[in-house]
């Protein structure tokens, strides 16, 4: 008796473990994929905003305000 109950203890947990992982880890909105492409870049970009010369900012800034505008269209 004891050795049914168990072999349906283990396999309740065998399924509550699948059914725990078949869940999204994710269940915010949507980002889609363009729009993570866009944000990684900007987020790249600032980075090299802070360690380029002053010669380079100017460009990078314009780069920059144009990821921007991207950004809040997509």
């Amino acid at each position: 008796m004891a050795r049914g109950f168990d072999s349906k203890s283990v396999t309740d947990q065998q399924e509550e473990k699948l059914r725990i992982h078949d869940r999204p880890v994710w269940n915010g909105p949507a980002v889609s994929p363009r729009r993570r492409t866009l944000e990684l870049a900007r987020v790249d970009l600032l980075r090299r905003l802070e360690a380029a010369p002053e010669s380079h900012r100017e460009a990078l800034k314009a780069g920059l305000d144009e990821l921007d505008e991207q950004i809040q269209r997509s």
